[in-house]
């Protein structure tokens, strides 16, 4: 295993709302991107749910974070099993 972001990369194995797949191969600099800025706006539709009582906010909010647990859980596993087929 390689401490080096550079060689790592999503598995593919990770799956959400048992409906979507994270694509596996995508090198982990630009899931870490994409995993940011979900965590962004969840963090600003929470603040929003719980300012406004916006309940599809908070709804939005559920939904980007089991997206975004999938991203990191599957980059998690891209750096432990490099060679592991989806």
């Amino acid at each position: 295993m390689t401490h080096d972001l550079r060689n790592w990369k999503s598995a593919g194995s990770e799956t959400f709302l048992d409906l979507y797949r994270i694509l596996p191969g995508v090198p982990a600099e630009r899931a870490f991107e994409e995993l940011s800025t979900m965590l962004g706006l969840i963090r600003h539709l929470t603040l929003e749910a719980e300012i406004n009582g916006d309940h599809m906010a908070l709804g939005a909010a559920r939904y980007l974070s089991a997206f975004a647990k999938a991203v990191a859980d599957d980059i998690e596993l891209g750096k432990l099993y490099p060679n592991a087929q989806p």
